[in-house]
């Protein structure tokens, strides 16, 4: 989003003190690799969207602490005078490669790495796993409605239920994995992903009948226009608004009730007035399960807000940022890994590959550390960051035509949507 105000900020405490101390030891400014990835896939998923890498890069670059920043640490004496003089000249110059926004990852997967010294790398843990573990967490639940939904559009309105700036970054995400529209205008502004909108019930009950609500819309957007018909009787307003708008009608809007069932009679209702043309679109509270029982109903489009900004159920993406590798007293890169019961990780800077099959289907992630590219492979790392600069940045829609592209190489049973174990296995080498 574009903004002038700093990001440094958006971090945890425990970042400056650890930089305090590393300064202090002499430590800090010794080569380490971060790595970003996910134990295990949360809410039993079968694949995970990587999202929020733009957004990653865009936070980066506002990633400075100026005379506010370093006043409010001086005030609240979070950390001394010689990390807050160390801080007033920070800016990241190391490098990161990482997936590429729309592809799937799975379990270990290194969808980021961060290379730099401990001291420009440690302070950018927060503001990518704060970032990432929502995109990718909303991504990967907006994939799952995408599939359900098939061929039909979907429109992303959840704004009213999250934070206002998760809601810009849930359409944007959201987008990304196969939505074709928000109702949210800051997104529009920001990331260009399409709008769309009409009327909700207040604007019906604001008038003195149904019958003048509609006038009143169609006078103003066009026949075309969607008109929501639920407010009171369902078949009434179907009736009054093809009366009022011919055949020409866009599209009718359902928000209560058995949507299969209402589906149907308005199908049929609108077809026996002859509105063949005219369109019937789905909300009320749908996640990807509801969707899929509508598969067999005469919908043409769905509404989704509240699961899809909240994840569906499942609204972080359990990814977590790692010390992977650090320079020796040698100025050797030496492979460094937790143990810890329930929470181990493995050491050495990575690269990934994605292997295919016969028939195009992705089969195995194989991860490597030993730098040998496997034959047939197709390399996931990408370089994102060099020497402190971007260098990866790209269109939001390159992140949804991979996605799409992604998508189709998976196995049929990874688009199943009970839980399940990982869609492909996950290889070391």
């Amino acid at each position: 989003m574009t903004m002038t105000m700093s990001t440094a900020l958006l971090t945890d405490h425990y970042e400056l003190t650890m930089l305090q101390a590393a300064l202090r030891s002499g430590a800090a400014h010794r080569r380490a690799v971060f790595e970003v990835f996910a134990r295990h896939l949360p809410g039993g998923r079968r694949y995970g969207v990587v999202a929020g890498t733009g957004r990653v890069l865009d936070e980066l670059e506002r990633f400075r602490f100026g005379d506010e920043e370093l006043t409010y640490l001086r005030e609240h004496r979070v950390v001394d005078e010689s990390t807050l003089a160390f801080l007033a000249d920070y800016r990241f110059s190391g490098d990161i490669y990482g997936y590429r926004e729309g592809e799937l990852y799975f379990p270990a997967s290194p969808i980021m790495i961060v290379e730099g010294t401990f001291a420009e790398a440690v302070l950018l843990e927060t503001i990518t796993l704060s970032i990432l573990n929502h995109d990718c967490a909303i991504a990967s639940a907006a994939s799952r409605m995408a599939n359900a939904a098939g061929k039909r559009p979907l429109i992303e309105m959840g704004s009213r239920r999250t934070h206002e700036s998760a809601a810009v970054a849930s359409a944007r995400a959201a987008y990304v994995a196969g939505f074709a529209s928000t109702s949210n205008l800051m997104a529009g502004r920001v990331y260009e992903v399409p709008t769309a909108g009409t009327a909700a019930h207040a604007f019906t009950l604001l008038h003195d009948s149904e019958r003048d609500a509609f006038e009143a819309q169609i006078a103003s957007l066009g026949p075309e226009t969607t008109l929501l018909v639920d407010t009171y009787d369902v078949a009434e307003a179907v009736r009054t608004a093809v009366e009022l708008a011919g055949p020409k009608l866009g599209a009718v809007r359902i928000d209560s009730g058995d949507l299969a069932a209402a589906a149907q009679e308005v199908r049929e209702q609108l077809d026996a007035l002859g509105a063949f043309n005219t369109r019937i679109l789905v909300t009320s509270d749908l996640d990807e399960y509801a969707i899929a029982a509508l598969a067999a109903a005469p919908v043409d489009g769905y509404g989704v807000g509240t699961s899809l900004v909240t994840g569906s159920g499942v609204p972080t993406a359990a990814l977590v940022y790692k010390l992977v590798a650090r320079e020796t007293a040698t100025g050797k890169l030496e492979a460094v890994a937790k143990r810890s019961v329930g929470k181990p990780s493995r050491g050495g800077r990575k690269e990934a590959y994605r292997l295919y099959d016969e028939n195009g289907h992705c089969d195995t992630e194989l991860i490597t550390t030993g730098g040998l590219a496997p034959e047939g492979g197709i390399p996931l790392l990408h370089e994102l960051v060099r020497d402190g600069e971007v260098v990866g940045g790209e269109p939001l829609s390159a992140a949804r035509e991979r996605h799409a592209k992604a998508i189709a190489t998976l196995p049929q049973d990874a688009l199943h949507l009970g839980r399940g174990y990982a869609a492909i296995p996950t290889e070391f080498t």
